[in-house]
């Protein structure tokens, strides 16, 4: 699943994004991937593994949900699966 939420741009300013990536690893654990930064700018990414599918998704949605609050909106979703 993947998701790309976009905050609008103050004045003279490139708009802030947050991209919320879950996938399986090889192992069969899961991985929440999530992608902040400014368009052009600097960008930080930080790594969650999870051991079930279950806890993976509650924190997928769970960091979708925190963004959505803070003002972000959707812009992107991908995956046959993926939270509405």
């Amino acid at each position: 699943m993947r998701l790309l939420l976009q905050q609008k741009p103050l004045a003279g300013e490139s708009p802030k994004y947050v991209q919320l990536i879950l996938q399986q690893d090889l192992l069969g654990g899961w991985t929440l991937l999530r992608e902040t930064g400014q368009i052009g700018g600097k960008v930080q990414l930080k790594r969650e593994q999870f051991l079930n599918q279950e806890s993976a998704i509650a924190a997928f949605e769970k960091a979708r949900d925190a963004q959505v609050h803070r003002g972000f909106l959707v812009m992107f979703a991908q995956g046959a699966s993926a939270p509405q």
